[in-house]
């Protein structure tokens, strides 16, 4: 930079012999009195030192030479003032570069540095330079550092000290020493030029808002140093962070030009400061819908609260953060809290407990236990002054006063404090837990969260969960799912890798390993396809818990094209508040098509799709398993089905459309199957022809429908005759009602194909 070339300007004084009309005797501000009238100075012509020079006397405590024409001052340039001066007579004074400096207006800036360092004189006729550098940045060698208020300037010399001496000054010279500054910086704005101090204890603020109001499509740079920031600032163009930001939590920084981690850590200095201000600075842009974190790892030391980081808790608008780790550090305390209280359950009030004295003791977030809890059921809020907690779900142990223990888990994220947060979505994050924290903690209410391709690897006791309605729309695609208690036996596992509580989730292409739960989920309207969960371990016999624990009855959801691997399907109505059916639906609304299920070195009695009634009188309503493959390795399994009766049982005679049909069956002694085609073989004369299903219908259901019987063959009497009469049937015969009868009106033998149904289809 150089004014002389950007700006058109001539900054040389004109020389002493041209006059000195021009140079001032005080401010150097039009009016003042010139040295052409000075009694105590003249034009010497013929000096032997500098040619034409000024002689001055010094006859006042400062005597002051200015000149009169008036140079702009502009920030990040840099102007140096010198001039050869020497003693010629009397006490020597001290000369140092001085200046009057103004503001836009005009106005003098009294609270700026007006002179440079002074220098003393010590010998007569010894020529002595005198030299400062004036600016608007607090530069290494800036004498004079000004702030950018300050706009015009009039520059010469100030001789202090004892009056009386006499001395000599040649041509003043000013010259633009931009260059000496920024030559390697061609482009680039300094905050230091426009008055930022890095110091770390002046509010820079308003000097990088001049900056970047200079810089325009330049690039920002913020040198070595600590500058606090103390309030909101947005940085729009290329910055380059040599120095760090301070700034109080409250505080947005917006990079706009380069919105990625890597720049905020730059910016902050570390990666936690900088990935907190890059997360929080994604919910106020106007001009990103993505924090990219470039690959980056943060190494986490307490769990990320986001509602706080935020500062509001209703957010509706598509928000990502991608391509990245966040990593549970060794240090920092990822501890569960556990708390215990007394309290009252009502059903009448299903979601509330009451009666608990310090509620305010119990965290928003924490997981419930006790008895008659089902399983993930969380407090999602809490009224201190009733003394109150609102759950997730019902409970289904009824009405009573109990202990109930509180757990609430650390989660490297956690949106608990949302009271409404939609459409955020993590895209190839890595949440690595390293069995010290969990991984997500969805907000009280919101829809649309997606994790897409991202690791939730070995969290301590969660991967994703839901506290309230804010798993409405959940979308988990492609994600990999690593339990952290991959070494224990399937049945002392206790992590789960997401759970829900309301409606209409994906979950879709996914791979769970070595859970105690791939998902617990509460509510209806869910996609489940195309995943890989399994939970096996070597014992012989083993022992396997569900995979997936479906909590509602009427659940209108599919599991389609997943590889389920030594775990199974429950369907069970845990979050019911009153478990005995009353009217409505009961199990249901679920298909089951086209998955691979796969179990090796089980007990006999395991299952792979399992009932779990709490309470009496609920039955099967729409369901349809169709189309998998149901296969052992190692030991056999009795059948793929069974009710769970710890807690109830079910009302056979009230299933309706339930299909079990085009499965295969490899290692399973009892194929379910309904409609059941039984080939009945009558080698003896009988009018009741009593046919067995042969445990094949689910769920150890009755025989409540023959819906064909076809004779294969002629049908002949004891004589045989050929019979063409056909038989009525009875149903549910037998001591399991699993059996028919056919009756003819004769004694009859031959072979029928008897088509039986566990349900009345309509």
């Amino acid at each position: 930079m150089n004014m002389a070339v950007t700006q058109g300007l001539d900054l040389m004084p004109s020389p002493f012999a041209a006059g000195l009309d021009v140079w001032s005797q005080t401010t150097g501000r039009p009016g003042t009195p010139t040295y052409d009238s000075a009694a105590f100075a003249a034009f010497v012509p013929s000096d032997p030192d500098f040619d034409g020079c000024l002689e001055v006397q010094k006859v006042s405590a400062t005597t002051r030479l200015r000149w009169m024409v008036e140079l702009p001052i502009t920030p990040g340039a840099y102007l140096r003032v010198r001039a050869r001066v020497k003693g010629m007579a009397g006490v020597f004074p001290d000369v140092a570069v001085a200046a009057w400096v103004g503001n836009q207006g005009g106005t003098e800036l009294t609270a700026l540095p007006a002179t440079g360092p002074a220098t003393a004189l010590t010998s007569y006729g010894e020529i002595v330079e005198i030299s400062a550098i004036i600016g608007t940045g607090a530069r290494a060698g800036v004498d004079m550092v000004w702030n950018t208020d300050a706009r015009r300037a009039h520059f010469g010399l100030n001789l202090t000290g004892p009056t009386g001496g006499i001395i000599r000054i040649d041509d003043i010279i000013i010259e633009d020493v931009t260059n000496a500054y920024s030559a390697d910086l061609l482009g680039v704005v300094d905050v230091l030029d426009y008055g930022a101090k890095g110091d770390g204890t002046t509010d820079d603020h308003a000097a990088f808002l001049a900056a970047i109001s200079a810089a325009g499509t330049r690039r920002l740079l913020v040198p070595e140093g600590t500058f606090r920031i103390d309030s909101d600032l947005t940085i729009p163009g290329p910055v380059t962070f040599r120095g760090t930001l301070v700034m109080p939590d409250s505080a947005l920084l917006i990079l706009h030009h380069d919105f990625t981690l890597p720049a905020y850590e730059a910016a902050l200095g570390n990666d936690v400061a900088g990935f907190r201000k890059g997360l929080q600075a994604l919910f106020y842009t106007n001009q990103h819908i993505a924090f990219d974190m470039m690959g980056g790892r943060v190494n986490l030391t307490a769990p990320i609260d986001l509602r706080s980081l935020v500062g509001f808790d209703n957010a509706n608008v598509h928000l990502v953060l991608q391509n990245g780790q966040l990593r549970a550090a060794d240090v920092g305390n990822w501890d569960t809290v556990t708390t215990t209280r007394v309290a009252t359950y009502n059903p009448a009030n299903p979601f509330l407990l009451s009666g608990i004295s310090n509620v305010a003791g119990i965290p928003v977030g924490a997981r419930l236990s006790g008895v008659g809890v089902g399983r993930e059921i969380y407090v999602r809020a809490r009224n201190t002054a009733a003394g109150t907690l609102t759950l997730s779900q019902p409970l289904h142990g009824g009405a009573g006063t109990q202990n109930f223990t509180f757990e609430r888990y650390q989660y490297l994220l956690d949106c608990s404090g949302f009271s409404n947060l939609s459409n955020f979505e993590c895209r190839d994050i890595e949440f690595l837990c390293r069995g010290r924290a969990s991984a997500v903690m969805l907000p009280e209410g919101g829809s649309i969260t997606r994790f897409t391709d991202c690791d939730f690897d070995r969290p301590k006791d969660r991967g994703i969960t839901s506290i309230g309605r804010g798993c409405q729309g959940l979308t988990v695609d492609r994600c990999q799912f690593a339990s952290s208690q991959m070494p224990l036996r399937a049945q002392d596992r206790t992590v789960i890798a997401f759970n829900t509580n309301n409606n209409d989730a994906k979950i879709r292409n996914n791979r769970a390993v070595l859970w105690a739960h791939f998902g617990v989920m509460g509510g209806t309207g869910h996609i489940i396809t195309g995943n890989h969960f399994f939970a096996g371990d070597d014992e012989a016999q083993g022992i396997r818990q569900a995979g997936l624990v479906l909590t509602d009855v009427n659940l209108k959801t599919t599991i389609t094209g997943n590889y389920i691997d030594n775990c199974f399907i429950e369907l069970s109505n845990e979050y019911a508040p009153e478990p005995n059916f009353s009217g409505g639906f009961s199990f249901g609304g679920l298909t089951v098509t086209g998955n691979i299920f796969i179990a090796s070195g089980v007990a006999p009695w395991f299952n792979w799709i399992v009932l779990r009634p709490l309470g009496s009188g609920q039955f099967v309503q729409g369901l349809h398993v169709s189309g998998n493959v149901f296969r052992t390795v190692g030991n056999r399994i009795d059948r793929v089905d069974a009710v769970d009766t710890t807690f109830g049982s079910l009302d056979y005679t009230r299933f309706r459309n339930v299909i079990f049909d085009n499965n295969a069956y490899n290692g399973v002694d009892y194929p379910t199957e309904s409609p059941c085609v039984v080939l009945h073989d009558q080698n003896t004369d009988a009018t009741t022809w009593v046919v067995d299903t042969g445990d094949k219908l689910p769920f150890g259901g009755w025989a409540r429908t023959v819906s064909s019987v076809v004779m294969e063959g002629r049908a002949q009497d004891a004589s045989n005759a050929t019979r063409y009469e056909m038989p009525y049937v009875e149903i549910t015969q037998g001591p399991n009602s699993d059996r028919v009868n056919l009756r003819w009106p004769a004694a009859t033998r031959g072979r029928a194909v008897v088509t039986v149904r566990v349900d009345r289809p309509l």
